[in-house]
């Protein structure tokens, strides 16, 4: 079996923070198209239309290794090209992106309610990711795990991706311990603390995930931290990662957390109420560096409103 070689580095540079696309033209067994132009519209068409698709051409806006790249050369299997893909119109959120800890190989970062952690569907240059990358100079940062876009608090990247894989394993692995806090009713017929454990199930394109019969595949352990009038702080402490996970063992507690749009019911899309943060925050992650060996402990400098 013949092994692809290495794709060569990319000739353009990163936009606000955000990666050219790759693309490698592949197998043509039937010689379907004689030119680039032809491929590129069969690929791309259907997401952006032709006329789009041939302005970008014009423009010069497709680039192989030597260059730009014209519509009318011919159509060579394996050869690399790189665009700029459309960024689409995105709502800023008006709040920083703090940096709680960095060295030369990891950024954990204090990522705000609203934004996402990385370039995802129509968030893109709203995105932790790509302000770090920006803000920092730090072209070849990643993240090791990511947070919900509506969570507030610790986000780790890896600033070499050389070592990115060792800091993912952290987390996939289960070997970074972390705590959440949480803003959600005060109901004192929940005997609290609590272990929850249950069959969490997400489906794509679903919002809300759901709690279904079977085997447990996630555990979230909660205890109340403090009481004023009708609504506690809660400290969460997830043993797995399902998605939302301490929104749904919350919810599913009679506790759900304040401001969240999703549990118990999902509100109608529309402009963000950036005044309502979910009140949900990555207040510590606590770890062994798999590089040096050392112990850390990082505490969120963010706190949350809906208790204050």
């Amino acid at each position: 079996m013949r092994r692809r070689s290495k794709a060569p580095t990319s000739p353009l540079p990163q936009r606000e923070g955000i990666d050219p696309v790759r693309v490698r033209l592949p197998e043509d067994p039937e010689g379907v198209w004689g030119t680039v132009r032809e491929h590129l519209v069969s690929r791309y068409a259907g997401a952006i239309g032709a006329g789009r698709v041939e302005e970008m051409l014009l423009g010069g806006r497709f680039v192989g290794a030597d260059g730009p790249v014209g519509g009318d050369e011919p159509y060579t299997v394996g050869r690399y090209l790189w665009f700029h893909r459309d960024f689409p119109a995105e709502t800023p959120v008006p709040f920083p992106v703090g940096v709680v800890h960095r060295d030369e190989r990891i950024v954990v970062a204090d990522k705000p309610h609203f934004l996402a952690t990385m370039p995802r569907g129509r968030h893109v240059t709203e995105t932790a990711l790509a302000r770090l990358r920006r803000e920092l100079g730090l072209p070849h940062l990643q993240p090791a795990h990511r947070l919900d876009r509506l969570t507030a608090g610790l986000v780790l990247c890896v600033v070499r991706p050389e070592d990115r894989g060792a800091y993912q394993t952290l987390f996939r692995d289960r070997l970074v311990h972390k705590e959440y806090e949480a803003v959600a009713p005060y109901d004192p017929a929940v005997g609290l603390p609590v272990t929850v454990r249950s069959r969490i199930e997400k489906e794509r394109g679903v919002m809300a995930a759901r709690e279904v019969p079977g085997e447990p595949n996630s555990e979230s352990r909660i205890a109340l931290v403090e009481r004023r009038g009708g609504y506690g702080r809660y400290r969460l402490v997830p043993e797995t990662g399902r998605t939302h996970q301490l929104r749904v063992h919350m919810n599913a507690l009679g506790l759900p957390i304040l401001h969240d749009p999703i549990y118990p019911e999902v509100r109608e899309d529309g402009p963000e109420d950036f005044s309502r943060p979910l009140q949900l925050l990555a207040r510590t992650l606590e770890f062994t560096d798999p590089v040096t060996g050392s112990e850390l402990r990082l505490e969120s400098r963010l706190r949350l409103s809906g208790l204050a």
